[in-house]
C-alpha cells in the first residue's frame, strides 16, 4: 500500500486523517500551527488526493501505519476528522502501542442508527450520481456537510467552500469504477471496544455539526474512558477550517496538558 504522506516540523508526532469529504489540503491551517511544537505527518487516504485505491477492501488504518512506517515515525498522536476519526480509532485499538493520544473530530460510531435526515442526504447523493451529476452531488455534500441543518453556505467562507468542492470532486473521482469498495474493519468493532482506549482522548464537534454527529460524539465521550469534550462554536463538519484557531487552541491545549 502507498499511501501519500508529507512532514513538517519537529517535535513529538501528530498524524493528521482527514475527513471523507476532502483529503489532507483540509489540514492547511494546522501544518503552520502544529509543526511549531510538533512533528506533524498528514496523509491521503486511498481513494482520496494523492493516494489511489489499490485494494479491496482497503485498510485505512494500515493506510496510517504505512505513512508512520515511511515517516520514521514509531508513536503518534492520531488526530482525525469524520471518516478520519473512525480510522484514528481502528488503528489506536489495533496498535494501541503506536498511539499516543486520539483526537476524533465529528467522528461516528460503526453501530449508529442513522436519522432520516442522514438517510435523505445519502439517497439524495448517490440519486445524483448515478444519474451523472456530479455537481450536484457535490453541492449535496457542501450543504449538509459544510454548511450543516441550521445554515447555509452563504454562512461559510467562499474560499472554504471552494477548497471542500475540490477535495469532493477529487475523492469522486478516485472513487470512480470501485461501486462494491469495502473497508476493512476491526473485528470486534470499534464500537464494541470503546472501553479498550488507553491513551488521552479529546472528542471534539462543531456547534453547527448534523444530529447524528452530536449524538455520536457524546456517545464517544462517554465511552471512551476519560474522554474529554469539547464543542466548537461557528462551525459543522469541519472546525479545523471553519475556526482554526479555536481549533487549535484546543488540540493543542490538551496535547500540551497530556505531554503529547
Amino acid at each position: 500500500m502507498s499511501a501519500w504522506h508529507d512532514i513538517h516540523g519537529d517535535g513529538p508526532a501528530v498524524v493528521l486523517v482527514h475527513a471523507g469529504i476532502a483529503d489532507s489540503r483540509m489540514w492547511e491551517p494546522q501544518l503552520h500551527s502544529f509543526s511549531d511544537s510538533h512533528t506533524v505527518v498528514r496523509l491521503d487516504l486511498p481513494g482520496f488526493g494523492n493516494s489511489p485505491i489499490e485494494t479491496n477492501p482497503v485498510s485505512y488504518r494500515g493506510a496510517v501505519a504505512d505513512a508512520l512506517d515511511a515517516a520514521g515515525v514509531e508513536r503518534a498522536a492520531i488526530v482525525g476528522t469524520s471518516l478520519g476519526g473512525m480510522v484514528a480509532l481502528d488503528f489506536a485499538l489495533d496498535s494501541p502501542e503506536r498511539a499516543s493520544a486520539l483526537v476524533l473530530v465529528g467522528a461516528g460510531t460503526d453501530d449508529h442508527e442513522y436519522s432520516a435526515e442522514m438517510q435523505a442526504f445519502d439517497a439524495a447523493e448517490e440519486a445524483a450520481l448515478e444519474r451523472g451529476d456530479l455537481e450536484a452531488a457535490v453541492n449535496a455534500n457542501l450543504e449538509f456537510w459544510l454548511a450543516g441543518p441550521r445554515r447555509t453556505l452563504d454562512d461559510v467562507d467562499p474560499k472554504v467552500s471552494e477548497l471542500v468542492a475540490e477535495m469532493q470532486r477529487r475523492a469522486f473521482a478516485q472513487s470512480e469504477g470501485h461501486d462494491d469498495l469495502r473497508a476493512l474493519r476491526l473485528d470486534p468493532p470499534a464500537s464494541q471496544r470503546l472501553d479498550e482506549v488507553r491513551v488521552p482522548t479529546l472528542v471534539v464537534t462543531g456547534d453547527e455539526d448534523v444530529n447524528d454527529i452530536l449524538v455520536m460524539g457524546d456517545r464517544l465521550a462517554r465511552d471512551i474512558p476519560g474522554a474529554e469534550r469539547a464543542t466548537i462554536a461557528g462551525a459543522a463538519h469541519l472546525p479545523n477550517l471553519e475556526q482554526p484557531e479555536r481549533f487549535d487552541q484546543i488540540v493543542l491545549g490538551f496535547l500540551d496538558r497530556h505531554g503529547v
